[in-house]
């Protein structure tokens, strides 16, 4: 039996690669903290608060409480 895999796609906006890698592990991970992020791209917190207030700004991610979501 074949399995499907879902396709994800990236905006083709998005032209940097370390906003890509963090919208790609959002949408994979139904979100995630800053700390989750931290940890799971080992990216430093000072890079990743610049590129979720892009992508934020752009339309791209949410945030609710402490974690950050794709925008629907």
């Amino acid at each position: 039996m074949q399995q499907t895999v879902p396709t994800i796609e990236v905006p083709g906006e998005l032209e940097s690669p370390s906003a890509k890698l963090v919208y790609l592990y959002l949408t994979t991970n139904d979100g995630a903290s800053i700390t989750d992020l931290q940890n799971g791209l080992e990216m430093k917190k000072i890079a990743l608060y610049s590129i979720l207030s892009t992508l934020s700004k752009r339309g791209f991610v949410r945030q609710d409480a402490e974690h950050y979501h794709v925008a629907q």
